[in-house]
């Protein structure tokens, strides 16, 4: 009987496990579809227009990575 209890605790770990790794994946794949949108829209951006916002088209994709990683983590 203690093995039967044992293995479906065994079962229970694993399965909570799963669905750990599911929710990583949602969520960096959230952190990334952010993170491409960001870099597009900036992108499509002059150098006038990125001048304004105080940026240089060089600080594109550090500015969307702080920007996934900022929305994500609300």
């Amino acid at each position: 009987m203690a093995v039967a209890t044992n293995s479906s605790a065994l079962k229970s770990a694993h399965a909570g496990g799963l669905s750990t790794l599911i929710e990583a994946a949602k969520a960096r794949f959230d952190r990334y579809r952010m993170y491409r949108q960001t870099v597009n829209e900036l992108s499509t951006l002059s150098n006038r227009e990125l001048a304004d916002l105080g940026l240089h088209r060089s600080m594109i994709r550090r500015v969307a990575l702080q920007a996934a990683e900022d929305h994500t983590a609300r």
